[in-house]
Parts: structure tokens; sequence; C-alpha cells
């Protein structure tokens, strides 16, 4: 029989322990000291506690605990005197079937990383879903990994072995995410879908944006959606009515990508709201307001110039300008949307007028609520799976050039010339340096360009990019300020010259309070401690905040929370909270006072 809460919680000490034996290698320090913390109210408290204890131990305990692991197709599995866990776990990944190249292959990174690091290689090889990992995709996390820092290995390779062991804990308790695993496969399916081979790309009514737009509407359908539609922008719509014609939760994020993405960005926030009306549905079960799902076509403004599209239509903000624009094959935006079937006609005035019928009333919404990836690294480094979203930053970008003297690098000595490229370096610093001073401030050089340098010649002329967020437009502008005072010093100093241009400004959209509010108790009540954060990503919730309130809830990312990169990743485990959390959420609107009902599954 399946363990459960209440007995773990009940058994003696010297019982409890051997109730989570077997979670991590060789190491019953972690659960005897995570045991000390009960009683436990959910599954996912007992997950964190037991990540904390590791991460509060002595370095030593914790290389301890990562040298007690085996490798893997090691000499362990090859005499089979694994752990039964590790047996199984190696098995599912199919690393007991290595072809002899494979095999060879695992030797020979097995050596070389633990001759680097000093430890064992760890991976969580039953994968983001608990399925198993291919042997090419194990291969391949092997040897990028064996490139990194010893640092930032030594906490991959713990945040692994806290993954093996929510797999394991899973297992004990008998316990499937199933709702997680739902969210996760639709992903999985979505991201089949194109422009580029070997790669994530979908772009604004492309093939292959038409056939995502295609899917999420197919699957909004089996959900039990009483209206779906795809609008005159492309957004696809899917209405769960209310029991009454009152106020509707809007909810969505976007399907586009950037190029060469990830699977999740945007597109975690359409199916987490979709698996909570398909268990709602499923129950015969209505609220007292209507849930509106959006998937919006457009964020990324990555074929056109056009960026919040989709969200932008909703609140009002669509520039006729936009029609006009072409891509980088010379298509038009107004015949991209005539290709895409949005409207029979590209004639402007019928058009804009489609488009314009998409404002949204605000009286009749409760507000806008948002799911999405981190895309950041702050809840892995702390272990959590969930984060309130306070603030989407306020930012400001730049085009700048520094123009100083071109001349010969072996004639011209030091203390006589006039550096352009030099200049800008320092001004990175200065910038590295005074956003730190800022809690939550950040700046970045992303671009940098010596036109017609040379190898042998000083650089005359720098051009660069510089990009401002902070959680209000107050510490925005004061961290604007000073950087801008740094550079007019540093070239003074330097006697060169510099102008800046700005590109883009927008202002910070602060999460309503009460809606912060509702994500903050939807995660307590999962047993998980509050995390508040900044986004330093735009969304499209920022949209919506010009017309009514919202809130965001951030979902931890795996491989060190990168994101806009094929590496994207988050776990199904993960999801399943997301969609216990948002259900949560509905109840609090519903004034049903008990945590996540039967149609959002179990949470511990």
């Amino acid at each position: 029989m399946p363990l459960t809460l209440d007995q773990l919680n009940s058994a003696p000490a010297d019982a409890a322990l051997p109730l989570l034996d077997g979670l991590y290698e060789h190491s019953p320090w972690i659960a005897e000291a995570a045991l000390a913390q009960r009683p436990f109210v959910s599954l996912a408290q007992l997950k964190f506690i037991l990540a904390q204890v590791v991460s509060s131990a002595p370095l030593e305990a914790q290389h301890g605990l990562i040298r007690a692991h085996p490798e893997l197709a090691g000499k362990a599995m090859v005499s089979q005197s694994l752990t039964a866990e590790s047996t199984h776990e190696q098995s599912k990944a199919g690393l007991t079937n290595c072809s002899a190249e494979e095999f060879a292959q695992l030797q020979q990174l097995n050596a070389d990383y633990k001759a680097k690091f000093g430890w064992p290689f760890v991976l969580a090889v039953r994968g983001p879903r608990g399925l198993g990992l291919s042997r090419a995709e194990i291969i391949a996390t092997f040897e990028r990994r064996l490139r990194g820092h010893p640092d930032f290995e030594l906490q991959e390779c713990l945040r692994n072995i806290h993954r093996i062991a929510e797999i394991r804990l899973n297992d004990k308790f008998g316990v499937s995410p199933d709702l997680g695993d739902r969210v996760w496969d639709w992903q999985e399916h979505l991201s089949q879908y194109s422009e580029a081979p070997g790669q994530l790309t979908v772009t604004y009514l492309t093939d292959a944006h038409r056939a995502c737009a295609a899917f999420i509407r197919e699957q909004m359908q089996v959900c039990g959606f009483d209206r779906v539609a795809v609008d005159a922008v492309g957004n696809v719509v899917g209405r769960y009515d209310g029991m009454t014609a009152g106020q509707t939760l809007l909810t969505g994020s976007h399907y586009d990508t950037v190029r060469n993405g990830g699977k999740y960005d945007g597109r975690l926030g359409i199916f987490v709201p979709m698996a909570c009306v398909h268990a709602l549905h499923r129950a015969g079960q209505r609220l007292p307001f209507a849930i509106e799902v959006v998937a919006f076509a457009e964020e990324e403004g990555q074929r056109f110039k056009a960026t919040f599209l989709g969200s932008g239509a909703l609140t009002g903000d669509f520039n006729p300008a936009w029609l006009d624009q072409r891509d980088a094959d010379g298509v038009s935006m107004r015949n991209a949307m005539q290709q895409a079937g949005l409207c029979e006609t590209n004639e402007t005035n019928t058009v804009l007028k489609r488009i314009a019928s998409l404002q949204r009333d605000p009286a009749q919404y409760l507000g806008f609520v948002e799911v999405h990836i981190e895309q950041g690294p702050v809840l892995n480094a702390l272990n959590l799976p969930l984060g309130i979203v306070t603030s989407i930053n306020a930012s400001a970008r730049y085009q700048g050039e520094v123009v100083g003297t071109a001349c010969h690098a072996g004639t011209t000595p030091m203390n006589q010339r006039a550096d352009a490229a030099c200049a800008v370096a320092e001004f990175m610093l200065a910038c590295e340096q005074r956003a730190r001073q800022d809690g939550d401030s950040v700046a970045t050089v992303g671009q940098l360009l010596v036109p017609n340098g040379s190898v042998n010649v000083v650089p005359g002329r720098c051009q660069f990019s510089l990009d401002l967020r902070a959680p209000s437009n107050a510490q925005r502008d004061a961290l604007q300020v000073d950087l801008l005072r740094a550079l007019a010093d540093i070239c003074a100093q330097r006697k060169v010259s510099h102008h800046l241009t700005e590109s883009m400004r927008a202002s910070a959209a602060p999460s309503a309070p009460e809606w912060q509010s509702r994500w903050e108790n939807a995660v307590a009540s999962l047993g998980l401690p509050i995390h508040r954060m900044p986004s330093g990503a735009g969304h499209d919730a920022m949209k919506l905040h010009d017309i009514m309130p919202q809130a965001m809830l951030f979902v931890r990312g795996q491989n060190a929370g990168i994101s806009h990169n094929p590496l994207e990743s988050t776990t199904s485990d993960d999801m399943q909270l997301a969609v216990a959390a948002f259900g949560h959420l509905l109840d609090q609107l519903a004034q049903v006072s008990s945590v996540g009902s039967n149609s959002f599954g179990q949470v511990d």
C-alpha cells in the first residue's frame, strides 16, 4: 500500500525513518533531519524541507551526498551492485541496453567528469516527466555539463539529486501528477510545429504558427470550453461559461516563440488554465463567473516589430502602421492576415474595424492572471517550485555610440589614445557596479560593435546597446540618471564623445495587491513558502495591466532556469502544483474555503 502523510506524521521517530529509506543514496541523515520538522501538511512541503536540509548542510556533507551516487552505466551497474532505486532508474532510461559505442562513450565521460570535478556526474535520468530520458539526451547533457564551472556543477548535481528524490517520493506515496503530465504532453505536442528543422521557431501567422493555433483550438474543445474561436489577430479564445451571465476571469499567455526558443515560454500560461477547465468540465462544475483563456498570437515581435500585438488588441492598443510592416520575405502584415484567413479582405478600414472589436470592456472582467515559467535562475536556486510576481519591471532601452580616434595600434602610446571601445568597456563595468547597488535592478550592454575594426587599429568608434530594468519607474529613472552621468564622465576623462538614442520605454506593471494576495494564499495552501519576486521580463500581463487588475505566478525552470533557449524546461510535478494553485485561486474567487477541490487533483 502507498505511504500516506498521516502515517509518516504519526509514526514514532524510529519507525518514521525507514519509511523514507532510499530517497537519497546512502544518506539517511537528510530524512532524519527533515523528520524533526514534522508534521508535514503536504508532499510538496516535505520535498522542500528535504532540499533545505541539504542546502544548509556543510559543503563536506554535500560533497559526500554527491559521491554516494553511482556513475551512469558505470562499474556498479555492470556488477549489479546498485541500490534498487538506482537500478530501476538506470534501467528505465535504457542505460542497461547501451550499445558498445554508447557504453564506451559513457565510460570516457565518467572518467573525464570525475577528473575535472572530483565527484560522479549526477542526472535525474527519469527526466522532467518521469518517463526516462533517452540515451542520446543523457549523453548530450553529460557533454554539456562537462564544460561547466565547478561551483555551478556542484549545485546542478544537488538539484538533480532533489529531482531524483522527488520522483522516489512520488513512488512511495503512489502519487502521479496527472494534470501536470497533461500540461507537459500538450506542450510537447505543440513543440513539433516549427518553421526551422531541429529547433523551435514559431513566428506570427506562419504555417507553424497556424498549426499551433489549430492544435490549441482543438484541445480547448476537448477540454469542454463552451465556445472556442480564432479572433481577428489570430488569438485563440476559449470561454467556459459561469453559472450566471456575470463577470469573467481573463487569463492566458502567448504561443509564438523567439527563434530557436523553448517549449514553455508563454505556452505554460495557456495550458495550466486549460487543465483547470478540463477538470471543472469533467466534474460537471460551473463557477459563479466565466473563465476566458486567451492564447495570444504574438508577444515576441520576431516576424514583425509589433510586440504584444495579441494582448494589445484586447486593450485597444493596435498601431495601424503595423499593417504595412513587411517581414524578411517582403510579406506585409495585412497580407499575412489575409493569407491566414483572419479577414476576407485586406482593406485597411475593414481590418482595423475587426481588430477594434476585440477590445475588452474592463467592467465585464474580474481581472487578468497569468502563469509563466520564471525564465530565470532564482526559484531554481531556492529549490522552490512557485513564486509570486510583485511587479513587471519598468524598462528603457538605448542605442549608443562612442566616437574617439582611430589610429595605429603599434605607434600610438597608451596615454595618448582616444579608444572608443575602452570607454564603452569601462561604462559596462560601471553599469554592473551601479545596478548591483539597487535591489532587483539590472543593466545590460548586450551588443557591441566596432565598425570597420581591425586587429592593428585603435577603435575610433564603438556602437552599443543599453537595457535598463527595475521594479518601479522611479527606480529605473534613478538608475538611468546615474548611468548616463557615468557615461558622460567616462567619455570626458577619456577625451571621446558619445550620443545615445532611446529606443523603448515601458512603465512598471505592479501586481494588484488583492490578486497578488490570492496567488500567495494559493501557494501557501500547498504547504510551500511564499517567495515574492519582480519579473525582469515583459509579459502579456503588462498590457492587460492598462485596463484591469493583474497578477502573475512564476513556475520554476530547470537547467538553472534558462529560457529563450532549447534547454528551457520544467517538470510535470511543478506544473501539477501550478494547476493546483490556479485551482485554489478559482476557489477563492468562488468563495470556496477548501483547498483545491477534487476537480484539481490531490496536492499531497
